[in-house]
């Protein structure tokens, strides 16, 4: 695979104060998240494993309704399925990856 250079990305809007950039694999997909101060994501679940890392800022991860606040550095594995919801505490910068792909997601980037 060849260099893939971020700030080339366009950026999606997910949600107010969540903007997303994607790179999709064969069988993985990585979203590098900026997300604003006081932004929430609903509650949702979905079929693929996530792993979400913090490289800036804090956040606020509620897994099956156990909030998990979190900074860089620190790694949350949400398994298939489980309900989990967001908010950051502060701007962050976060990059989840999913496997396998996030179909939804590429649909987005081919936009």
């Amino acid at each position: 695979m060849p260099e893939i250079k971020l700030n080339t990305i366009n950026p999606i809007e997910l949600s107010p104060g969540y903007t997303a950039r994607f790179v999709h694999t064969e069988h993985m997909t990585f979203s590098f998240l900026d997300v604003k101060a006081g932004s929430a994501s609903a509650e949702h679940s979905h079929p693929q494993e996530q792993v979400a890392m913090l490289t800036e800022g804090e956040f606020e991860l509620t897994i099956e309704g156990t909030p998990v606040r979190f900074g860089p550095g620190s790694v949350i594995v949400i398994p298939s399925n489980v309900r989990h919801s967001g908010l950051a505490i502060t701007d962050c910068k976060l990059m989840d990856v999913f496997t396998p792909v996030r179909e939804d997601f590429r649909a987005l980037s081919k936009k």
